[in-house]
């Protein structure tokens, strides 16, 4: 597709139409204690649109622009926040998915047909951060976290070795694990096993809690262990939010613990990103026109909300902001 403007869209498609009042009608106060973090003078905007399954946004606060995973176009696009310009910033991309950064400020992404998860280095050049466990190669790795003391963590489940549209077709070795790559050995281990399909993951802002998302059931399941042993192991598995009829994908946690998800699939009414108190309670909600697969904190002060969503990538300055190095 060559369509990369938020601008230039496909003549039998409506275009976008943002709200017209102010506070947006998108942005659902479910539980009063998510009305503080709506601004009443802000809306939903669609900063870029064209594409055929977006995923993995990333933020660049030192060049102040985003980046996301085109899947099936097998590249990375890139948007500026002073400009609005949208580009492709790498192609081939590995069909690369989900994407973060070190604490060096390197890019780390998930590639399902390179089968690995990549860094790109501050001379632009890539470097294989992990393909292979005990020998055998990895699935499809599919979003990842950094933490503090720079271990990585990802989840790998097989989803690009069953086509041709977001990877190759090829043998799964390994089972579906959680995996975390340690920041000053490289050692790599199993964190989580026996969860159907792995998908998004992230910590909780004191890092003492992990958040994992099982998208291989029905319905699918966010759960949630204690960070142990100096923070390289978990424990302690619980089952924190049931989806019901809808599908969690990836997530992202603010600064007073809410974790900020994506949502959709089913019931259209059901499109957008579900926010959840630490306790499992559903506070508030984004209704989007399309299914959201991942978000991401950014902006100056890491309080602007990007939606990665189906065909398009939106935002919503929201009156929090995202965990550092989320």
């Amino acid at each position: 597709m060559s369509d990369t403007s938020s601008d230039s869209r496909p003549a039998f498609e409506p275009p976008w139409q943002p709200s017209q009042r102010y506070p947006d009608q998108a942005v659902h106060i479910l539980d009063q204690s998510f009305a503080k973090y709506r601004l009443n003078l802000t809306r939903v905007e669609r900063i870029a649109h064209g594409f055929r399954w977006c995923e993995g946004p990333v933020w660049f606060g030192d060049g102040r622009f985003l980046l996301w995973s085109d899947i099936p176009n097998n590249r990375i696009m890139k948007w500026e926040e002073e400009t609005g310009a949208v580009s492709v910033f790498r192609k081939p991309s590995g069909h690369a998915n989900g994407n973060t950064r070190d604490r060096q400020g390197r890019l780390v992404t998930c590639e399902h047909s390179g089968r690995r998860i990549s860094r790109t280095e501050y001379d632009g050049t890539i470097t294989t951060v992990a393909d292979a466990f005990e020998g055998r190669r990895l699935n499809s790795p599919n979003d990842v976290v950094v933490k503090s003391d720079g271990s990585i963590w990802f989840t790998d489940p097989p989803f690009g070795l069953l086509g041709y549209y977001e990877g190759y077709v090829a043998e799964q070795e390994l089972p579906m694990n959680v995996y975390r790559v340690d920041g000053t050995t490289g050692e790599m281990t199993v964190v989580v096993e026996g969860i159907e399909r792995p998908n998004g993951l992230c910590f909780s802002p004191d890092e003492s809690i992990f958040y994992l998302i099982e998208s291989g059931t029905t319905p699918r399941h966010l759960w949630a262990y204690d960070v142990t042993d100096g923070g390289r192991r978990v424990t302690n598995r619980r089952l924190l939010v049931d989806a019901g009829p809808g599908a969690m994908d990836g997530m992202r946690c603010d600064v007073d613990g809410n974790i900020w998800m994506g949502w959709g699939m089913g019931d259209a009414s059901l499109d957008g990103v579900n926010v959840y108190n630490p306790d499992g309670r559903l506070i508030g909600r984004i209704d989007l026109p399309e299914r959201c697969a991942n978000l991401c904190f950014g902006g100056t002060h890491r309080n602007r909300l990007f939606m990665a969503s189906s065909q398009s990538v939106y935002s919503l300055f929201v009156n929090t902001q995202g965990v550092a190095g989320g």
